[in-house]
């Protein structure tokens, strides 16, 4: 048992001895297949938060001849698969996470150098083997011909280099080489595992690592529920713990990578469980400013596109062009495919577009803006809360006048009609959905109410109703005639009615208030 050879069951002991443990044992089902076959590459990259790094132990547990680990398996879904017991710490494993080794380390050549010193330290504890050039895979060719001995490779956090050296090209593809040359077509690898963020970096005809199988945030294959939480497994662990799942869907869901498949972050879920509170998990792992840098690049345009997503639009995306890095866009459709696999959009595969999943990367998006330059956007996003002040209040002239200042002059929102007029109304009210689940053109058995607001704590509920050169009395008439705060009859004795009209020929926003009155 070594470090970085068969290694023991310890880090994945710790998540098995978890209360807010979820089985993803399947996964191991998968993997198995893949040994000693033509599909014995994987390349498995996404977000921070989504358990890369937790599927890695787990492997290196289950198959690491290091350690026994019947306890840790014999009560997961993995024990009912075939070959289970077959593979169960019957294998070498190399266990590498190149994060740390990198943090050891000055440079990537300096890593490398780390790298081959820590693990033929451990590779010839083991083995009675001589080489003439000391080298990883000198000394696993040697072993494999005098031992008859294979591996099977885990390296967490492969793309941290592309990372943390983003700009160096040429060392870069030095590291590329390094594990082409460690890997490729070598009898010592039974199978080789690889997680991170970014998918592989391929460098034009350079060949570099294309042996690899990848599975990403784009192209999830039939791993789709085992690149996070699934809606399932997030269910019942609200059930278990008595939390409200709508409102954790509203936070966390939004990853819908395949038709019946739509996945959370585990780090966001197991949070807000443990805490007890609903919020944005996501800048203790990832700073604003991470998202911050690549959203104020603003090609072709990408601001328009931003603020649209998050009045809750999808946008068109073109994934075919991105280079797999951090630094190379040449249009805003690479940074939106870089955001995808960072986790800041979720990707729709049969319309090629992107979107804001949810509340809690909304909000970082939010944050983002209000610390950037984006004039009037910023100033209205600092503004939200006012507004919803304003109109609890029914200050009907001050509401008028925030919605004013939230029309400014971008090209997804020139006004044309009410659904032009309803995405400033979306946008003015950001901050509105802390306290509201918000619905538009909500189904009233007579019609559509325009925009309904539905407390989620104490203050009131609210109906918009948006008129485009019209007039509000015909638009409360509208409310009353047609019976809307019939569909929030549980809130009828804390309703307001909310009129917003656009007047195209003076171009000024009115507004009218009034507290519902049941008769």
């Amino acid at each position: 048992m070594g470090i970085y050879l068969n290694p023991n069951n310890d880090q994945y002991q710790e998540l098995v001895n978890s209360t807010l443990m979820v089985d993803k044992s399947l996964l191991i089902e998968k993997i198995n297949c893949r040994i000693k076959t033509k599909q014995k590459f994987v390349c498995v990259s996404r977000p921070r938060r989504f358990g890369k790094s937790t599927d890695a132990n787990m492997l290196v547990a289950y198959y690491s001849k290091g350690c026994d680990s019947h306890k840790l398996f014999d009560s997961l879904k993995v024990v009912s698969t075939n070959n289970y017991e077959k593979h169960l710490n019957q294998h070498n494993v190399i266990h590498l996470n190149m994060q740390e080794f990198l943090s050891d380390s000055t440079s990537i050549s300096d890593m490398l150098d780390i790298l081959n010193q820590e693990v033929i330290y451990e590779l010839s504890k083991e083995y009675d083997v001589h080489v003439i050039t000391p080298n990883i895979k000198n000394y696993l060719k040697r072993i494999y011909s005098d031992y008859n001995q294979s591996f099977i490779f885990v390296i967490d956090e492969w793309d941290c280099i592309f990372r943390e050296f983003k700009r160096d090209k040429k060392e870069q593809e030095r590291y590329l080489d390094y594990l082409r040359n460690l890997l490729k077509d070598q009898p010592y690898v039974e199978l080789a595992y690889m997680t991170g963020i970014l998918p592989i970096k391929k460098y034009g005809t350079h060949s570099a690592l294309n042996m690899f199988d990848e599975i990403s945030m784009l192209q999830p294959e039939s791993y789709s529920k085992f690149m996070g939480f699934t809606e399932e497994e997030v269910r019942a662990l609200c059930e278990k713990y008595h939390v409200d799942f709508s409102t954790m869907q509203y936070w966390y869901n939004g990853y819908h990578l395949e038709e019946n498949v739509s996945i959370y972050s585990p780090r966001s879920v197991t949070s807000s469980i443990e805490s007890g509170k609903f919020r944005n998990y996501w800048s203790q792992t990832e700073t604003f400013e991470a998202l911050q840098k690549y959203i104020d690049l603003n090609l072709d345009g990408m601001k328009d596109n931003i603020i649209s997503m998050i009045a809750g639009d999808e946008v068109k995306v073109d994934t075919s062009s991105f280079q797999n890095d951090m630094t190379t866009f040449k249009s805003k459709d690479d940074v939106f495919t870089l955001l995808i696999h960072l986790g800041y959009l979720g990707y729709d595969s049969t319309k090629s577009t992107v979107y804001i999943p949810n509340n809690e990367v909304k909000g970082t998006f939010i944050t983002s803006i209000k610390n950037s330059n984006w004039g009037i956007v910023t100033s209205l996003f600092k503004n939200a809360n006012d507004l919803l002040e304003a109109t609890w209040n029914m200050d009907s002239d001050k509401v008028a006048k925030y919605i004013q200042n939230s029309h400014y002059e971008t090209s997804i929102l020139q006004y044309n009609d009410e659904n032009a007029l309803s995405y400033t109304i979306s946008l003015a009210y950001i901050t509105a959905k802390e306290h509201y689940t918000i619905i538009r053109e909500l189904p009233t058995g007579k019609g559509f109410a325009d925009i309904a607001f539905i407390p989620k704590d104490d203050k009131p509920a609210m109906i918009v109703e948006l008129k485009y050169d019209k007039n509000v009395d015909t638009a409360i008439s509208q409310i009353k005639n047609k019976n809307y705060p019939n569909v929030l009859k549980h809130y009828l004795d804390n309703l307001l009615l909310v009129v917003i009209n656009y007047d195209k020929t003076t171009k000024e926003h009115e507004c009218y208030i009034e507290k519902y009155e049941q008769s």
